[in-house]
């Protein structure tokens, strides 16, 4: 039995959660969905990667659900089953003081709701929580000089929010959040279909044509794909074919928006700093980062150089992991200011 359990850092998403271990790195990620009985008892049958294989094929009496949406916890409970099983998956139940755990948040969520990502993390096991906002610590997970008096401009497109923030001095400087990203594009690839085919297809389907097909610009060389959904007229299984043209113009709408909200903030950005930016160009961070073109799409509107993150995907929860790793020394330095306790 282990007296203290380990520091976590937890990037708890809407589309997908990761858990870092201090002096391991990072040892969970999995689907933020879970499957539980929809008589109202709340028993819940599957979390996870296991929850993911059943999204759209539950039998009768279940149902998947997301415990969040667009960055926000919407329903409390199963949110602390989830963050339950995460802590018992990461570091097992055998320990005398509980773990001390760093989240990341989206701009956009309002006090209440970031009392109640703290509030539902003690309830799950936390002995502490310290709360950092998503594009600060993914700066900080893309090894920017987050402490430096230059500024750097960071983008994180996750699965129901992007944030879009300019960081200098070891804080945020001017930040936007909008509730658009990879959800959003696939919802838009769902109601594209309906509308145009008369072809009803699932989340998965969904997610499954956009990594395919996706694309923020026109693809030189036009991409096909068969997809299979039920028709809407005869209520019978059908296949169509779609063009990666098609799925172009779907997605088009949440991609200008991420488009506007970078340009929002760089409108308000200090002159000094939007200079640093322009040298040192936009950083794109987060899983929705990876549509095709989409980095090129930016620069080409902007006339600024826009770089896409190592690993776009674990740039939230390694910035937290290099906050734990380092907190006493951060603590020593006076530079916790962007951690915020509830």
């Amino acid at each position: 039995m282990g007296f203290i359990a380990s520091d976590l850092g937890i990037d708890l998403g809407t589309s997908n959660t990761q858990v870092y271990e201090k002096n391991k790195g990072i040892v969970l990620s999995e689907p933020t969905i879970m499957v539980v009985s929809d008589d109202g008892d709340g028993d819940v049958r599957a979390v996870g990667n296991d929850a993911k294989i059943m999204l759209g094929r539950t039998t009768a009496g279940v149902m998947a659900v997301r415990p969040m949406h667009e960055g926000v916890i919407t329903e409390f409970e199963l949110t602390k089953v989830l963050l339950e099983y995460l802590i018992r998956q990461a570091i097992g139940s055998s320990y005398l003081v509980r773990p001390r755990i760093f989240m990341s948040y989206p701009c956009s969520i309002s006090a209440i709701e970031r009392r109640a990502l703290s509030e539902v993390a003690m309830a799950a096991g936390a002995r502490k929580v310290l709360l950092a906002e998503k594009p600060f610590v993914s700066a900080l997970g893309c090894g920017l000089p987050v402490h430096e008096a230059n500024g750097c401009m960071v983008v994180d497109i996750g699965g129901g929010t992007t944030d879009v923030a300019v960081i200098s001095l070891g804080g945020i400087v001017i930040s936007h959040s909008i509730r658009v990203g990879g959800v959003k594009m696939d919802e838009a690839i769902i109601n594209f279909i309906k509308r145009e085919f008369n072809i009803e297809i699932g989340e998965r389907t969904a997610e499954e044509v956009k990594l395919d097909l996706g694309a923020a610009l026109p693809l030189r060389e036009e991409r096909r794909a068969r997809i299979r959904g039920r028709d809407m007229v005869t209520t019978l299984p059908q296949t169509t074919e779609i063009t990666s043209t098609q799925i172009y113009e779907a997605i088009h709408e949440p991609c200008l928006a991420i488009l506007a909200a970078i340009k929002r903030v760089l409108e308000h950005t200090p002159p000094e700093l939007a200079a640093d930016v322009m040298h040192r160009g936009i950083y794109l961070t987060g899983g929705g980062s990876l549509l095709y073109g989409l980095d090129q799409m930016i620069a080409s509107e902007l006339g600024i150089p826009v770089l896409l993150a190592r690993e776009p995907m674990e740039c939230a929860v390694q910035g937290l992991g290099n906050v734990i790793e380092n907190y006493e020394t951060l603590q020593r330095m006076g530079r916790t200011s962007f951690l915020k306790t509830i």
